[in-house]
């Protein structure tokens, strides 16, 4: 190692650097994860040893000296150039600036030559602690940036502690990626960071309306992982607003309480709209809004706080007929609120109104004595698990049993259920459907969509209607299917067009 070292520090001396080099052997831990990542042998691993050039340099020239010490360097051994770690152009979140390379020496051994200055190395020992005695020094963006994310994190009030130790150790220990803006502008995630946040890390707004980016070129969807060098360009609609299930792919802070903050904004909005429809009912019912009756409702239907039970009053969750019936009167509603509406519901509800009838309808070409039409509520096609409902003069209704209606329906309505199945149809019905189809607005995107639905799969079209904005498109298309099968296969097709990202059945 001394034969090693002693060429290095007579080309770094004659340059008049002052340095100190400190030759070791790599840690054990160090060599472990290198065979376990690598799935090689201890024999295998070529640099088990390790030295680091301290430069004691001014502050104004750290970085142009260390290029210089690298220069050196590898003017006397040859360096792997897949091995050149660039830790000074971009240092990592928690301060940390080095240049790693990996040089082979005479007899073939590999070496690895860490290059710092004195300023870098006291922060990579010493740690955060370290960063104030240099604060205000440009080259400590990254460690400013994620105080910056630690700021935002308390900021945020809906952050609890667990969520934001865990975001805190995700941006402080995780791996990093390097991605450019349009304009060439670094920006640093933690692995497996997706578009969505990088949308939220450019702006709040630029989160809120994201709908996909355009990758090195190429249109991506919100959930697409980044990678190292990536160049993106968010992709954006007025239409679009946060959803819960984004907070199952974001993975900094800033990105999840911003989406959490939104969602809550959402939900307040929804439960004063809530709030005004009970008063109104009431009003009409003579009875006080107060808050014993609140509290009352709140306590029978065991929601945790008013908020929830004006949102699902606002979302129509809940039978106002229910709340009328306990405050009304001393006894409790008849109707108990069915949470999730499942077949074994419905076959409860049919047991118990009708138990010694028997009646199973039956839907299919042979039903002659039974009037029925299919609800234009949720559009039930062959292959939906459906129930019928028994109308004032209009025979029976057939609904699919996640209509919207079908809550309210068995609520209330439960002695009206009948159960139905669909049994064999003719081989020429068709069914009618909506899907709603949203995507990048790309030339040639209609045109594409229609030829696979009438041609490759051979599907008629009632109509299709498509509205571009913003370089997005979102359209509805009512079209003809045999059955859910059909509809599924027609779905997968579509997926696959270029330019389409996200597809849908409507209920009506």
């Amino acid at each position: 190692m001394r034969e090693f070292i002693s060429p290095i520090r007579d080309g770094l001396e004659k340059e008049k650097f002052n340095v100190e080099i400190k030759g070791r052997p790599k840690a054990i831990s160090s060599i472990w994860r290198k065979m376990r990542k690598q799935n090689v042998d201890f024999e295998e691993v070529y640099d088990k040893f390790a030295i680091r050039v301290i430069i004691d340099t001014p502050l104004k020239n750290d970085k142009t000296d260390c290029w210089r010490a690298y220069s050196i360097i590898t003017d006397h051994y040859q360096p792997n150039p897949e091995r050149l770690r660039d830790w000074i152009s971009a240092p990592k979140s928690n301060g940390y600036e080095s240049l790693h390379t990996t040089v082979v020496i005479p007899g073939g051994d590999w070496v690895e030559v860490q290059i710092r200055t004195k300023r870098m190395n006291e922060i990579a020992e010493k740690g955060l602690a370290a960063h104030w005695k240099y604060k205000g020094i440009k080259g400590q963006a990254g460690i400013d940036q994620w105080i910056e994310k630690v700021r935002d994190a308390l900021d945020s009030a809906d952050e609890d502690a667990d969520n934001l130790i865990e975001d805190l150790k995700l941006s402080q220990f995780s791996k990093e990626i390097f991605v450019f803006t349009p304009n060439g502008d670094l920006k640093k995630f933690a692995e497996n960071a997706t578009v969505l946040d990088f949308a939220f890390d450019i702006h709040t707004d630029v989160g809120y309306s994201c709908v996909g980016a355009k990758v090195n070129g190429k249109n991506v969807p919100i959930r697409y992982t980044l990678q190292n060098g990536d160049k993106v360009e968010v992709l954006r609609s007025k239409n679009q607003i946060p959803k819960v299930d984004w907070l199952n792919f974001v993975v900094t802070s800033k990105a999840k309480g911003k989406i959490k903050q939104a969602l809550k904004e959402s939900k307040l909005k929804e439960s004063e709209q809530g709030k005004e429809i009970l008063k109104r009912r009431f009003r009409n019912w003579k009875i006080d809004f107060d808050d014993s009756s609140v509290r009352k409702v709140i306590q029978y239907f065991k929601y945790r706080d008013a908020i929830d039970l004006y949102y699902d009053v606002a979302t129509q969750k809940i039978d106002l007929l229910q709340i009328k019936e306990l405050l009304s009167s001393s006894g409790k509603p008849v109707v108990i609120k069915p949470h999730k509406i499942e077949e074994g519901v419905v076959d409860k509800l049919v047991g118990s109104a009708a138990p010694e009838s028997g009646d199973f309808l039956v839907i299919d070409e042979k039903l002659a004595n039974v009037e029925y039409k299919l609800a234009k509520c949720c559009s039930p096609i062959h292959g939906d698990s459906v129930f019928g409902f028994v109308t004032i003069g209009s025979g029976i209704s057939i609904h699919r049993m996640n209509c919207p209606n079908a809550q309210q329906l068995l609520s209330r309505f439960g002695y009206r259920v009948v159960k139905a199945r669909w049994t064999n149809v003719e081989k020429d019905a068709f069914f009618p459907v909506t899907l709603r189809v949203t995507g990048v607005d790309a030339l040639g995107i209609v045109s594409n969509v229609s030829d696979v639905i009438s041609k490759d799969l051979q599907v008629n079209m009632r109509s299709i209607s498509v509205d571009s904005n913003d370089g997005m498109f979102e359209g509805s298309i009512t079209l003809f299917v045999k059955d859910t099968q059909h509809l599924e296969a027609l779905i997968r097709k579509l997926k696959k067009v270029k330019g389409v990202m996200n597809i849908r059945r409507l209920d009506s």
